[in-house]
């Protein structure tokens, strides 16, 4: 007679439950963690208690475990592979979220830490909620082979189909190493620990093995490489608390997904404020470089302006800023940095951030004071009418808002490709002491007038005669808006209560435009 099958109490069940919870939410385990703690950085868990509005995360794929036999890995565990998904409050609104756990194997990514990672993707985009990936891993899993290989093009196609449908940013909070490497570069914004986040399609040991170069890790892919050289790091934070409160400033600008509009907030600076210092801010010549983060600073609400690239392509300057509570872009010219010419980098830097905003419903305000793209050997063998054509199309495909203000020097191709009033700019705007022309007087005089120069008796005389002759027919702002090209010639200190208003015609701003996938933009 068999003996009768004794069923297990409630109790016995919820405590292998509260103990199976329990290990994996251990992670990697004590020495582990203390490891983490060591190298001034927050565990994967830590790091989403810190993101998300207190209480309010709801992780899934908790238990979900790696299949793999081959080298040891029957009798490896890897606490919920390696990576901690999902979705909480931020500040009040839903985000979707991935913290790969190094403290697990390293964080390594399998064939189901790439299923996970990459449906969480999907269900941000399916939700229409941002997703933000923490990316701390020592890489690929090579023990799964194949299995970890296609699991990155699982990734990689999701995060491109939901590209432009949410924002994602992506924190580099650790290594990012080889494969691993891709899907932050693919996401819209990309933000870099300075002393801990390393992002690098090889490590130092892999270049050395196939190149023979000896480089450190810092050198090859640290913050430098990327926020300043490669421009491929939108920010840098100090440490994991500070890029995740970035992270949460720059979705404070957002909307949620593409059908939303962005959050617009109460405003406590008078939409008609005006700012008299502006009036003699520009330095009387037109040479003179002055620094525009302190234009922007007047105009925007509180001065507050939050921007990406800093330290790349310094030239010209992209961001983000209100407008009497309204999140809107601002692209802007830096003449303190090569003049406020447009070269390769600038081209690149500008194009992607008009994309992104177009894609999220940000208007655009774009601020002029630019002699030209630049010229020469380097800037034409790396292509520059290529990049600058990225500008040309970004800004006319772009269906939001855009405002122009012509501050100073505007001439040639980089007055078309900042945004003009046939390059897409709805309203243009410019100062007295604009100077807007195919080219600068000085130019134009040396072309037109040289025989008469080369063969008058006095040419330093005739040129100078000739040089503002050019200067008082076409140099000026008065030229344009006999066309209609600039709408208004405004004083300086009117500029912040021009772009409001203008803001506020444009919010409900429609454009019909004929059916294409989409146009085959100078990539």
């Amino acid at each position: 007679m068999s003996a009768k099958k004794t069923e297990r109490s409630y109790e016995e069940i919820y405590q292998e439950y509260r103990g199976r919870r329990e290990k994996i939410e251990k992670m990697g385990g004590d020495k582990a963690v203390q490891k983490q703690h060591e190298e001034s950085k927050l565990t994967a868990r830590e790091r989403l208690d810190y993101f998300f509005d207190q209480g309010t995360f709801t992780e899934i794929g908790f238990f979900v475990e790696h299949r793999t036999t081959a080298f040891g890995l029957d009798k490896k565990e890897i606490p919920a592979e390696g990576v901690v998904i999902g979705f909480g409050k931020v500040n009040g609104r839903h985000v979707m979220a991935a913290a790969e756990d190094y403290t697990s194997m390293a964080g390594t990514f399998g064939e189901y830490h790439g299923k996970k990672f990459s449906e969480a993707i999907k269900m941000a985009k399916e939700k229409g909620v941002p997703f933000v990936g923490l990316n701390d891993s020592g890489g690929a899993r090579l023990q799964e082979g194949m299995d970890t290989l296609q699991s990155y093009a699982w990734l990689f196609r999701e995060q491109i189909l939901a590209s432009g449908i949410i924002p994602q940013i992506a924190v580099i909070m650790g290594p990012c190493l080889g494969g691993q490497a891709y899907h932050p570069i693919m996401q819209d914004f990309l933000i870099q620990c300075k002393n801990t986040g390393f992002m690098g399609i090889a490590g130092p040991a892999f270049v050395k093995t196939q190149l023979g170069e000896e480089i450190s890790l810092e050198k090859l892919c640290g913050v430098r490489a990327h926020a300043v050289t490669s421009g491929q790091t939108h920010v840098t934070a100090e440490d994991d608390r500070d890029a995740l409160d970035k992270v949460k400033k720059i979705l404070s600008f957002l909307p949620s997904n593409n059908r939303e509009n962005p959050p617009v907030t109460d405003a406590d600076d008078d939409p008609e404020r005006v700012a008299y210092e502006l009036d003699e801010m520009l330095p009387v010549q037109p040479s003179t470089p002055f620094d525009m983060h302190k234009v922007i600073e007047r105009i925007v609400d509180n001065g507050e302006f939050f921007e990406f690239f800093p330290d790349f392509a310094r030239n010209v300057i992209i961001g983000f800023a209100r407008f009497h509570g309204r999140p809107t872009g601002i692209v802007a010219s830096q003449s303190n940095w090569l003049g406020g010419v447009i070269n390769c980098d600038a081209a690149d830097k500008v194009a992607r951030f008009v994309r992104f905003c177009d894609l999220f419903n940000i208007p655009l305000v774009n601020l002029h004071d630019t002699p030209a793209f630049m010229i020469g050997s380097r800037e034409e063998h790396k292509g520059i009418l290529r990049h600058g054509a990225k500008m040309l199309y970004a800004y006319i495909d772009a269906t939001v808002p855009k405002i122009t203000v012509i501050l100073r020097k505007s001439f040639a191709g980089a007055y078309i490709a900042m945004c003009c009033k046939d390059t897409g700019a709805d309203l243009v705007y410019a100062w007295p002491n604009a100077r807007i022309s195919i080219v600068g007087a000085e130019t134009a005089a040396s072309v037109i007038f040289a025989r008469e120069i080369k063969e008058s008796d006095d040419p330093a005389r005739v040129k100078e005669e000739r040089i503002e002759e050019y200067r008082r027919t076409y140099e000026n702002p008065y030229e344009g808006a006999k066309r209609g090209y600039i709408d208004d010639i405004i004083m300086p200190h009117d500029t912040r209560k021009f772009i409001v208003r203008s803001l506020d015609i444009l919010k409900n701003k429609t454009e019909a435009r004929p059916f294409r996938k989409y146009s085959n933009i100078n990539l």
